[in-house]
């Protein structure tokens, strides 16, 4: 049996552009993760210290850090696209 892809892939000129932005995004995540494991480690009493809504910091950054990953996928979903269709609006006028 064969199984071909569902679309024809080729090269996509957005490639590099979007390696560039999910690094610098991740690296961007990264800095904020850090922040929070270097908080666990150094000062694992602050953690435990309330914060909003009766929650202490290591459940509100917790939150908060699944928040901003959610966020940064849609950030990034919207500014991939964004250059996707100006690609190809571009090369569609070089088409033409």
């Amino acid at each position: 049996m064969l199984h071909e892809p569902a679309a024809p892939s080729g090269k996509e000129p957005a490639s590099e552009f979007k390696k560039r932005v999910g690094v610098r995004m991740f690296i961007a995540y990264a800095v904020v993760y850090t922040s929070f494991i270097v908080i666990n480690t150094a000062a694992p009493k602050l953690m435990g210290k309330p914060v909003a809504f009766g929650l202490n910091l290591a459940v509100t950054y917790g939150f908060g850090l699944i928040i901003l990953a959610i966020i940064a996928g849609i950030i990034y979903n919207a500014i991939c696209t964004k250059k996707e269709n100006e690609l190809a609006a571009d090369e569609e006028d070089d088409v033409k």
